[in-house]
């Protein structure tokens, strides 16, 4: 099999030393370079495999000195098996519509997402996020990316309300999960756990091997939710390696 070779040489650069937003009194950095136009969801496949991340049309992944916490992390979705307590999150969600839409912002979406960054990330680096920002973060790229709408059954002639989104990247092998947002009032529904789930019910439907789920941060409140979501595979210097 020939390995794709990007068109042109990709260029890598660092941002500056930063307050970590997962651990207390350590500092981030990180390598980053822009995914080109033409033939940025090949360069998005192979960087995602090597532990990146996509911001709009950035890849990036931690570069910090002394540290390595954050640790790229997938399921695999074939053996993935939904326990009792996840087949209950399942249950509490039956109701909802579930719809597949371009990466095209609306502001019914941005309102949701306010709502959900106010409640559960107050003081955050994104609360500040601007209607403009926020059709970037959606639109600005060139991978092969999608919104899933969850929605309440409709009450009229409309849709239903608009309670949990997730834009989505389709890779080679997977779903990478970029950034999920909900109705923070709805606790009892565990929309962000459902959505994960959700996520790995339909890369089983159309059989493929993973859902990428981020970075994992041991020992991070706003972290530490991933690691109930078994088997695992974390990216080590040596590759993946399963975490059961």
């Amino acid at each position: 099999m020939t390995q794709h070779v990007p068109t042109r040489q990709l260029r890598f650069f660092m941002t500056a030393v930063a307050p970590c937003p997962y651990l207390p009194g350590m500092t981030e950095r990180k390598v980053f370079a822009n995914l080109p136009f033409s033939d940025g969801a090949h360069v998005n496949d192979e960087l995602t495999h090597a532990g990146f991340r996509r911001s709009q049309n950035i890849a990036y992944r931690p570069a910090c000195e002394g540290c390595d916490a954050c640790v790229s992390v997938r399921l695999p979705a074939p053996e993935f098996q939904f326990s009792r307590g996840q087949r209950k999150v399942f249950a509490r969600n039956d109701d909802l519509s579930r719809d597949l839409v371009e990466a095209e912002a609306t502001q019914e979406q941005f309102a949701l997402l306010k709502r959900y960054l106010a409640r559960r990330h107050p003081g955050g680096g994104m609360t500040d996020m601007t209607w403009p920002d926020y059709i970037a973060m959606v639109e600005d790229t060139a991978v092969r990316t999608h919104l899933i709408e969850y929605r309440l059954p409709p009450t009229d002639e409309g849709p239903g309300d608009l309670v949990a989104v997730t834009l989505a990247d389709l890779l080679s092998d997977g779903l990478s999960m970029v950034y999920s947002f909900f109705d923070p009032e709805m606790v009892k529904r565990s929309l962000g756990v459902f959505a994960i789930l959700e996520h790995v019910r339909q890369a089983q439907a159309v059989r493929l091997p993973f859902v990428y789920l981020g970075y994992w941060v041991e020992g991070s409140p706003k972290m530490d939710y991933k690691a109930r979501f078994r088997p695992m595979e974390v990216l080590k210097p040596l590759g993946w390696t399963r975490v059961d």
